[in-house]
């Protein structure tokens, strides 16, 4: 059965002992924060691998992402086949006083063209200027980490299985057929 002011009496204690231990400064500015490896900081872009989709800005439910595109054809390769056109990125901007930081964009990204940097001084006195464009965003592209490497006692992906299972048969019938070879040569000899 506990006594009146239990509780009261339990919060001075925590209050008692935090009090006498010695309290550290982060001087951040002249120190930088030991970041955990998976935080999440500011949206990166790799330019190459934007096929313009769209699927990132449909995606974000703060309408924050900006895109602008145009086609171009692309001449046939083969005289009887027909020119293919594509799209080509005019501009891709983010803005950030806008953004949650959800990482649907980055989710949903089927070519890898999002990614998570541990960049988080960006800020900037006018909140206009926190629309960022592709030339920042590519820049923050240098500051994402290396994804951690994958755990050797998980299963194998079931893609990779079957992949690995069709090409061991490819293998085995070409081995078959060299072995087979042979045998055919020996006998009209």
């Amino acid at each position: 059965m506990s006594f009146p002011g239990a509780g009261l009496a339990k919060g001075l204690a925590v209050t008692l002992r935090t009090m006498t231990k010695k309290s550290i400064t982060a001087q951040y500015p002249d120190v930088q924060p030991v970041l955990p490896p998976r935080s999440r900081g500011v949206i990166a872009l790799l330019e190459e691998n934007c096929t313009v989709c769209m699927l990132c800005a449909r995606e974000c439910p703060d309408w924050c992402i900006y895109i602008d595109s145009h086609k171009e054809t692309l001449p046939a390769a083969d005289p009887n086949a027909r020119a293919r056109t594509r799209n080509v990125l005019d501009r891709f901007a983010i803005d950030f006083s806008l953004c949650m930081y959800c990482g649907i964009c980055i989710e949903v990204c089927p070519f890898d063209a999002l990614f998570w940097s541990p960049e988080f001084e960006y800020a900037e006195t006018d909140i206009l200027e926190l629309t960022h464009e592709r030339d920042r965003l590519r820049e923050w592209m240098w500051t994402v980490p290396v994804p951690p490497a994958l755990d050797p006692a998980a299963e194998e992906p079931k893609e990779v299985a079957t992949a690995r299972k069709a090409a061991d048969k490819l293998a085995a019938a070409a081995k078959a057929a060299q072995e087979a070879e042979p045998a055919q040569d020996g006998g009209d000899a």
